[in-house]
Order: C-alpha cells, then structure tokens, then sequence
C-alpha cells in the first residue's frame, strides 16, 4: 500500500481539478467565445500550435475538429519555422495554446500568419500577453492551481485547455448541424463506429 499522504495527494487533485472547471464559468465570455466558434466554422483549414503540454492538448484539439469535419492538423513549432506553416493558406485559422501567452517559440510564427492573412485565435491565462494581443480573439485559460505539491507540473491547466476544446466542439456541432450519421461514416471503427452505424442502419 502506498503512503497515505500519496493517496491524499490523489484525492486532492480530484478537488483541484474540480474546483478548476466550475470557476472557469465565471471566465466564459459569450461574445468572445462566439467569434471563435464563427472563425472555426468558416475556415478552410485550421491550425494549432503549443509547446509541451500545451502542444500535446494542441493535438487533441485537432483530433477534435477533424471528428466533425472541420480540417485541422497540429503544427510542431519547431516545424512552423521550417516550411509547415505552408499548411495555412488566406482565410485559415491558427490557434495558439500558451498559458503564460509569451511563449518564445510561437512569436515567429505570430508573424507568418499575420503576412499570410490568417486569423488567430490565442488560448491563456494572460489577456495581456502578447500573443492575447496579437489574436484576432482570446478566449481566458483559468486555473486555480496544479495539482502536484509544487504547483508547477502541466496537469489543471491541461483539464482547463481541455474542457475550453469541448465547448468550442460542442457549440460547432450545434452551429454545423453536425450529424452522428456523418461521424458514423468517419469513425467506422471501435464500439463507437460499430453503435453509431448499427443506428444509420436501422439495426
């Protein structure tokens, strides 16, 4: 068994993590949160970019998209600034995730999209940063804290980063009409795909 102080540590961070997601209500702002879902409605192409642990998240954002149809891919910085922002074209999105907003590696990029005519949407917890400043729109990352002792391990900040992508999917699907048939064509496999089809099939 291990010690009870790690098991309190664990049952802490469900309380942590908890208290994160219900205060970030009081940081959604609705005008705010509607031009982002209307810039990733309409765009062509959407990118997303961060770097570790919001790069990670930056991954499952894009995986979130392409799961109601709306093309996204994840841009490595690192690959940004040698020929990958080629992925973005006129009228495209790109989505910057830094929790302190001023994050070395994405400042270049910054510049990219702004001669290629891309709008940004900018994920932090510092509206002043100047990534915040630089976006077409900033949406409030609130965390209350990490949940390991030191408060400095990548853990409620990535709840909260997840928990803003899944309001931004769900009001998509509302905004699209996105269909479970459609998704059922693009997710064949797993339980998921085999219940989805099964329903459009009238089984």
């Amino acid at each position: 068994m291990i010690s009870k102080e790690a098991i309190n540590a664990a049952l802490n961070a469900y309380d942590i993590e908890s208290q994160c997601i219900t205060e970030m209500k009081d940081y959604f702002d609705a005008e705010s949160f509607s031009k982002a879902v209307e810039l990733l409605k309409n765009a062509p192409r959407i990118g997303t970019c961060g770097c570790g642990h919001s790069g990670i998240m930056g991954q499952h954002l894009s995986h979130l998209l392409c799961c109601i149809e709306q093309p996204s891919r994840f841009i490595s910085p690192a690959e940004a600034v040698h020929g990958a922002t080629g992925f973005l074209q006129d009228g495209d999105v790109m989505v910057f995730l830094s929790r302190g907003g001023k994050t070395g590696e994405l400042l270049p990029i910054v510049d990219i999209c702004k001669k290629k005519n891309v709008k940004i949407i900018t994920i932090t917890e510092n509206m002043e940063s100047p990534l915040a400043k630089a976006a077409d729109v900033v949406l409030k990352q609130h965390v209350n804290r990490e949940t390991d002792k030191w408060n400095a391990q990548g853990t409620t900040s990535t709840t909260a980063l997840a928990v803003i992508f899944h309001t931004l999917q769900a009001a998509l699907i509302e905004e699209t009409g996105y269909q479970a048939e459609q998704f059922g064509l693009i997710h064949p496999g797993g339980a998921v795909g085999e219940r989805l089809n099964k329903k459009a099939l009238g089984k």
